[in-house]
């Protein structure tokens, strides 16, 4: 059987090389030629999407995804979920995580790729559940990482127990690009000699520039699906181009049988989209980084850290940080640098060396993490450290109960708040207010100005906003 794709241009290679600005009626052009393709999944929402929609485009997610559904009349839609973290960078309660699965399955998401930060998987059980019992494909995902404690027998253990959580399918999720060709054919080849019936997916990005040989070996290895995006958004911190990969595969026993024809239709078109926005263009971001192999860090965490050093006038301080990254991932349990570990670690690392002292300036992002809040470390964190923030008396501070279980229902007091202002339209409304409150009653006060339509492009100006944290920097790239 041949090796199926699941193309993620639409969501993560935007997110990875546009900084999620890619507007909605740039996607429309060439869904329905993708949707021809035959792939697996299409990605098109999720991860920073959802946000990014509002905060920048002055665009409805919701609405995103309704038309993008329609477009897409063959193949299935997924989107990524945070686990309990939803789109967001907080845990939320039992009943907003069901509410918001429930009316994104009704709005056109198949399937749902499922993970936590920390691989805790206690807070993937309610959104599994709430996938499976409105009829999505639940797919669980392990955010890869390499550490002491993070082993292939470490993977196989876990996926195990995904699967026996109701997952359809599983996932190694490789955000930072680190997996090497022997690491992914040694986790392959332990789930298939476990028994682990489903169907099993790599998903990886090329910011270390082994990507490629690591999908063959894990090809060889046994993996049924691959994560790739079309040309025009491939490569550098994005995936691997969907095209060169198919034709590497034609006339073997892993062909995907996907027309290459129409694939250099959908390129072409997308050629046009990527050069449109050539304002957002970063040389760094297109290109591979080995160092990443030492300093494990996604592209999207470097691009931000660089980002908010250019805004403090402090970049000639990115070599210290590089060095303070690992140190504090190791102090910290070794979390997988996923959102929002990456910004959580790449935040704390900034504020040790720009604040002149470790751990003098602590973000309210990390305390919350030391104390348990985003769920159990890989391994413990360094007592020094918990010392140094809480003080002597640290271990009152921190919590072992799944950190959902602390949090009170929250759906119908944000309904009711919603009402009262008058703002509430749509049951969907309530979600995204729950989720984002602030973006959310600028967006629907209609007080968020665009940065630009598709008519305006290409701009010659080259400034943007990201987010930091709790902090929106603008920036200028050069």
């Amino acid at each position: 059987m041949g090796i199926q794709l699941h193309d993620q241009t639409l969501r993560d290679g935007h997110q990875s090389l546009l900084a999620t600005r890619l507007r909605t009626e740039d996607m429309l052009d060439v869904a329905p030629l993708m949707d021809e393709v035959g792939f697996f999944s299409v990605e098109v929402w999720g991860g920073a999407t959802f946000d990014a929609a509002m905060r920048y485009l002055n665009e409805d997610p919701w609405q995103r995804l309704q038309v993008l559904r329609e477009k897409f009349k063959k193949t299935p839609l997924q989107m990524l979920l945070r686990g309990m973290n939803l789109v967001a960078y907080r845990n939320f309660p039992d009943d907003v995580v069901e509410e918001f699965i429930r009316l994104s399955r009704k709005n056109g998401i198949d399937n749902f790729r499922i993970f936590d930060a920390l691989n805790d998987l206690r807070n993937l059980e309610v959104p599994i559940k709430a996938v499976k019992k409105y009829g999505g494909h639940a797919q669980g995902a392990l955010s890869y990482t390499e550490s002491p404690v993070h082993t292939v027998e470490y993977y196989v253990e876990n996926f195990k127990k995904l699967a026996e959580m109701g997952c359809d399918s599983l996932v190694i999720k490789d955000m930072a690009g680190i997996i090497s060709p022997r690491r992914a054919k040694e986790i392959i080849e332990g789930i298939k000699a476990a028994g682990i019936d489903l169907p099993l997916e790599l998903h990886s990005h090329c910011s270390s520039g082994m990507t490629e040989m690591a999908y063959m070996e894990a090809i060889h290895a046994g993996i049924d699906i691959l994560d790739t995006c079309m040309s025009p958004f491939a490569n550098g911190v994005s995936q691997p181009p969907t095209e060169s990969i198919v034709a590497a595969l034609q006339s073997t026993q892993w062909d995907t049988g996907y027309d290459l024809k129409l694939l250099m239709r959908i390129r072409e078109k997308l050629m046009v989209v990527w050069n449109k926005y050539s304002h957002l263009h970063e040389e760094t971001l297109l290109r591979p980084d080995p160092g990443v192999l030492e300093y494990k860090i996604p592209g999207g965490m470097m691009s931000n850290m660089i980002s908010q050093l250019r805004n403090m006038n402090a970049l000639d301080k990115l070599p210290q940080i590089l060095q303070e990254v690992p140190v504090v991932w190791r102090e910290f349990g070794y979390p997988p640098l996923v959102t929002p570990m990456s910004q959580i670690v790449g935040s704390q690392s900034v504020a040790n060396i720009i604040g002149g002292e470790r751990y003098k300036i602590v973000p309210k992002e990390t305390k919350d993490y030391l104390r348990g809040m985003y769920g159990r470390p890989p391994a413990p964190i360094d007592e020094d450290v918990l010392q140094k923030v809480f003080g002597p008396n640290w271990k009152d501070q921190i919590i072992t109960v799944r950190p959902a279980d602390l949090l009170e229902p929250e759906l119908e007091r944000r309904r009711e708040e919603l009402k009262k202002m008058g703002l509430l339209k749509k049951e969907e409304d309530v979600l995204t207010y729950t989720i984002f409150p602030d973006v959310a009653l600028r967006f629907f006060r209609g007080e968020i100005q665009p940065e630009f339509t598709s008519k305006d492009l290409p701009l010659k100006k080259k400034v943007f906003e990201v987010d930091i944290g709790d902090t929106t920097y603008k920036v200028r790239l050069n």
